[in-house]
This record gives structure tokens, C-alpha cells and sequence, in this order.
């Protein structure tokens, strides 16, 4: 990022109340890394899907059958586990999610328990960024042994009340790599012996969209662990937003991971999610849902266990840099707001939609919450609209 454009940001930051030490900061922070490189590419939407989605439309249909957990806990080997503290590093453990062995032959392999297995389903959802799968999960219990399952490895660690979803990215799903080497034994009937195999795998193991899987696992919980009553609405009414909201959210960063290269664990990145999640469920973008997502809907006091603090950054921000990006996200958020009532105005359209999300993108939080803030985002959506 240029010298000029750092130099603004710091002005911005500083009319903010940032004071010198708490500036740097937060330039830090909020340093531009989505990758440009990929913009040079014409935007054809939606975009193919990935390889393994093939793989989990086999799931889906087999899911009809016999039901979704029981389909799958014959295909992930770490549905055949229990969540146990230490288990990941069992020789077990690592025998069946890093060699492939069957967990039929481990005694550890007791299987993971649900509360409501029935109630899992697995559905191939259409997005902009491609079809994905989704695993929607009834139960909040069931939801946290699947997280911990399916991304961290078994391990009961913590899992923030105010998560209701996760994008699993990297799965390692050996059933792709079994399938693999059986379409492999039928094209190399003479050449298929164990070492034959071994070499195979080697040449195998750098192309990971091989056998590496990526998917959603989505609650049907309040969003942002925020109530009904908080919002203003029925139960019921709720319940069917958040889902609407926790999805489009999330296939909003699976959209930025695909498109851009980047989906990480940022305010920036939940900003645009949370964006297009309400957008999605409410038919334009209210500022104030958003903020009580965050915990900033007294802003300036911030109501702890909202959602900022969980994008404090690496190391955290100081309490006072803190302070200050809760007044950049609320600025930010306004501004959003008014730039979504203008763009709604206009008829438009999934890439329309796409161009806007790029162009977020382009912009910092500094930016996104100056006086100048939505003038930047036309600015930007512009120069995709007719570049791209």
C-alpha cells in the first residue's frame, strides 16, 4: 500500500482519536491482504464447483437414504471418533486421519455422539462462489462436537457461544483418497501392488484438490447469540433470519476465498459478510442489526461478549486502539448503509452484487468509516463495473 494512502489512513485514524502509539496499531491491523492479482481474470459467475463437491453430491444422495450422519460417519473417519481431550495426538488417531487406516480396526474409535443425529442434514448449497456443502445442524450441542470433529481434530476445545458456523477448509477426506486408488487398481490392473501404491500416493499428495475438502457447518441457533426479544421479533421469525443470515455470511467469505484468495479472521472480512447476511434475510442492509451483532448497539460503550472482541487481532489491539476500532466499525457500518440504500436503487444483478463485494474489498476500515467512505465504495465498485 502506497505512502500517500498509509498517510491518510493515519489522518483518519487520528481524527478518531487515535493517538500515536495506538495509530500504528491500527495500520497494522488493517492492512490491505486480499490479493489483487486475482482481479485480472474475467468474473464468470457462479463459479465452477470445486472437485470435491462431486464426492459430497454422492453424500447428499445417500444421505436421503439412510440419513446424513449415518452416510457420513461411513465416510469421515473422524465421525468415528469421540470428542476426548488428547485424542488427536493417540497413535490411533493419527493412524486413521493421517495414514488412512481403517477405524474398524481401532478400539479408540468408539464414534462420535450426537444428540440428535437424525436432525443433521446435508444439503449441496448454490452460491456465487460455486456450490458447497452444507452440514445444518439442529442442536447447539450437536453443532459444537461436529466443529470440534470435523475442525479441530476432536479436541473439546472452546467454541465461542457466538459462533453458529464454520467453514471447514483442508479437510483431508481419506474416503476421496480410497476412491482414488480404486479407480487407480482398475486402470493399472498390473501395476497396482502396495509400493505401486506408495509411489502413486507421493505424486498424489501435492495436488490436494484431490482429496482435500471444504464445507460448511451451519447452527440454526440466534445469530451472533443474539435474542429474539433484542431484535424485536418473534421467535420463530428470527430463528428463520439468522439461518438466512449465518449462511449468506458465510458463503460470502467461501466467495472472497475463491475470487480472491483470502478469507480470514477479520473485522474487515465479517463486515462484508455480515453485509450481504442481512441483505440476504431482510432485503436491504440495517446498520443496526450488524452493530448488535458486534456489541457495539450502545456505541461508544461496548457490550462484552459481542462479536468485536473476537477480532482483536494478533497480538490484540491495546484497550485504546480497541476503543478506537469500535468507533471505525460503527462509522463504517453507517456508511454502508448509506451507500446500500443508493445501490439498491438500482436493479441489480449476482455479478452486480459480486462487483460490490470486490469492492469493499479494495478498501481498508479506516477508509470504509471516513467522512469520504461512501464516496469510496461508488469509486470502487465503479472502476470494477466497467473494468471487469
Amino acid at each position: 500500500m502506497d505512502t500517500t494512502r498509509r498517510a491518510r489512513r493515519a489522518e483518519i485514524l487520528a481524527a478518531y482519536g487515535a493517538v500515536v502509539g495506538q495509530v500504528e496499531e491500527l495500520l497494522v491491523y488493517s492492512d490491505h491482504a486480499f490479493a489483487q492479482q486475482h482481479l485480472e481474470q474475467a468474473l464468470t459467475l457462479p463459479l465452477e464447483p470445486e472437485s470435491h463437491v462431486a464426492t459430497w453430491q454422492q453424500y447428499a444422495a445417500i444421505a436421503q437414504e439412510i440419513g446424513a450422519f449415518e452416510a457420513l460417519k461411513q465416510r469421515l473417519v473422524q465421525l468415528q471418533f469421540p470428542i476426548q481431550a488428547g485424542i488427536s495426538q493417540t497413535d490411533a488417531y493419527r493412524a486413521a486421519t493421517r495414514k488412512g487406516i481403517s477405524p474398524t480396526e481401532l478400539i479408540e474409535a468408539t464414534g462420535l455422539v450426537l444428540q440428535q443425529p437424525d436432525q443433521l442434514e446435508l444439503v449441496i448449497h448454490e452460491s456465487l462462489a460455486g456450490a458447497i456443502p452444507v452440514l445444518m445442524v439442529s442442536q447447539r450441542e450437536d453443532f459444537v462436537a461436529l466443529v470440534q470433529a470435523l475442525a479441530l481434530r476432536n479436541e473439546p476445545k472452546p467454541v465461542l457461544d457466538s459462533m453458529g458456523a464454520c467453514i471447514v477448509s483442508g479437510f483431508n477426506n481419506w474416503d476421496r483418497i480410497r476412491q482414488y486408488r480404486q479407480q487407480w487398481e482398475t486402470t493399472n490392473p498390473t501395476a497396482c501392488s502396495e509400493s505401486d501404491w506408495v509411489a502413486e500416493f507421493q505424486r498424489v499428495a501435492p495436488q490436494k484438490a484431490l482429496y482435500q475438502d471444504r464445507f460448511i457447518i451451519l447452527s440454526d441457533g440466534p445469530y451472533s447469540a443474539v435474542s429474539a426479544s433484542a431484535m424485536g421479533l418473534p421467535e420463530t421469525d428470527w430463528q428463520r433470519l439468522s439461518s438466512i443470515v449465518r449462511l449468506e455470511h458465510e458463503c460470502t467469505h467461501y466467495f472472497t476465498y475463491r475470487v480472491l484468495g483470502s478469507m480470514r479472521n477479520h473485522l474487515l472480512d465479517e463486515l462484508i459478510a455480515d453485509y450481504w447476511g442481512i441483505v440476504a434475510a431482510a432485503g436491504r442492509y440495517h446498520a443496526d442489526w450488524f452493530l448488535r451483532f458486534v456489541g457495539l448497539e450502545a456505541f461508544p460503550p461496548y457490550r462484552e461478549g459481542g462479536r468485536l472482541q473476537n477480532y482483536r487481532g494478533q497480538p490484540p489491539l491495546s484497550e485504546g486502539a480497541f476503543q478506537v476500532l469500535g468507533a471505525l466499525v460503527q462509522a463504517a457500518a453507517r456508511n454502508l448503509e448509506r451507500f446500500d440504500v443508493q445501490y439498491r436503487c438500482e436493479p441489480n444483478q449476482p455479478r452486480q452484487d459480486a462487483l460490490v463485494t470486490i469492492a469493499l474489498t479494495q478498501l481498508t476500515l479506516e477508509e470504509l468509516a471516513s467522512d469520504a467512505g461512501v464516496q469510496l465504495i461508488q469509486a470502487a465498485y465503479s472502476v470494477l463495473i466497467t473494468g471487469l
